[in-house]
């Protein structure tokens, strides 16, 4: 808190966000995250993304599902993925050999902060660290009538590629 002129003026200072494995230590507070009810459509909960991320590396793939964290706050949920796996019908092309932002989801109490685009350079940078090998790209995709996707996702150099996986548009971002 700063005083100028008078008035009182307010500085938001963030901590850093940071990325923490789901285990069954944190798993119940990420399955409490919820986005808005109007952004129910956009992205799957987060009970479905650790199921998925289950079947997949019980599948032979790979699934890093993450709790994005502001200190002790799990503030939302992120997976990170990689090639396919045998679960997997009808994969796009693009999901072989290379890595994806799975889910993203901030809880709608922690949504308007800048989390979710520092959840992306987050995940990023883990994927940069090649876990499972090197890839060509790292890819996406979402709901043509997220808008709010479409801006943050293109703010990082993602391009949409006029691919489809099921009902969602596939967006790329070269390694």
């Amino acid at each position: 808190l700063r005083v100028c002129g008078g008035r009182a003026l307010f500085r938001k200072e963030y901590n850093m966000l940071r990325l923490e494995k789901v285990t069954g230590r944190n798993v119940w507070d990420i399955l409490k995250l919820r986005v808005r009810d109007e952004q129910i459509n956009f992205v799957a909960g987060n009970d479905i993304s650790i199921i998925e991320a289950y079947t997949a590396v019980t599948g032979g793939g790979h699934a890093f599902p993450f709790g994005i964290y502001e200190d002790q706050v799990p503030v939302g949920f992120l997976m990170v993925g990689y090639d396919t796996d045998d679960y997997w019908e009808n994969a796009p092309e693009i999901a072989k050999g290379n890595y994806t932002l799975w889910r993203l989801m901030i809880d709608k109490n922690y949504q308007g902060r800048g989390y979710g685009k520092e959840a992306v350079r987050l995940a990023l940078s883990f994927i940069r660290t090649a876990p499972c090998g090197g890839a060509e790209c790292c890819w996406l995709s979402y709901e043509p009538d997220n808008l709010v996707a479409k801006k943050l996702y293109g703010s990082f150099g993602f391009t949409e590629t006029g691919d489809w996986d099921g009902e969602e548009q596939i967006a790329v971002l070269r390694l």
